[in-house]
């Protein structure tokens, strides 16, 4: 008969509701990014939604900030499997960047400076769910972690808030961006643990 003691019970959620399955807390902002890290001037910086009629939406940095900005207070969770919790932000919502956009076209791929991709459907960029974000805990976002400005979509694992935006392509189909083409998960729901394929 074998004896089990309380303190061998693996590593646990800690105790944390907040905490997604198979997450482990951490007090600091990993960096972690699929290329080197672009420097992006503000005043180059330009943002753009192309819809499937070729229409295009630009702001550049001065514009993003005349629109209004939010306080976002949420939770991030990585695919490596740290979570940061009660993180704070300000940006700008998706909802207002969408707002005078026409589209039928139900998924998005995210484009970066430096040539990342990442595919969202739309559902999930609206209804408060997404922002570009340019400020992490009061001050402007730094460059290794995507500044000067990332989408922020706190409800799917980390790598779908793409670093270094520059624009959204709308699309018909669900089609895979870099990781997810690499064997990540085309969605991502960190409470579902879709990590991988």
């Amino acid at each position: 008969m074998g004896i089990i003691s309380r303190g061998f019970s693996g590593r646990s959620r800690e105790h944390n509701p907040a905490l997604p399955p198979g997450q482990y807390l951490t007090e600091d902002f990993p960096v972690l990014s699929a290329g080197p890290t672009p420097d992006v001037d503000t005043a180059e910086w330009e943002f753009s939604i192309r819809t499937e009629s070729g229409a295009v939406h630009k702001w550049d940095w001065e514009q993003l900030q005349a629109l209004p900005i939010e306080e976002v207070g949420t939770h991030i969770h990585c695919v490596t499997r740290w979570s940061k919790l009660g993180t704070s932000w300000r940006g700008v919502s998706l909802d207002t960047l969408f707002a005078e956009v026409e589209t039928s076209n139900d998924y998005v791929m995210a484009h970066s400076y430096g040539g990342y991709t990442t595919n969202v459907p739309l559902e999930d960029l609206l209804d408060g769910k997404a922002w570009i974000a340019f400020e992490f805990d009061g001050e402007p976002l730094e460059a290794e972690h995507g500044g000067p400005a990332r989408l922020l979509i706190p409800h799917l694992y980390f790598w779908k808030s793409a670093k270094w935006i520059r624009g959204l392509v709308m699309q018909s189909d669900d089609e895979p961006g870099f990781w997810e083409q690499n064997g990540y998960h085309l969605y991502g729901d960190p409470w579902l643990e879709q990590r991988y394929w």
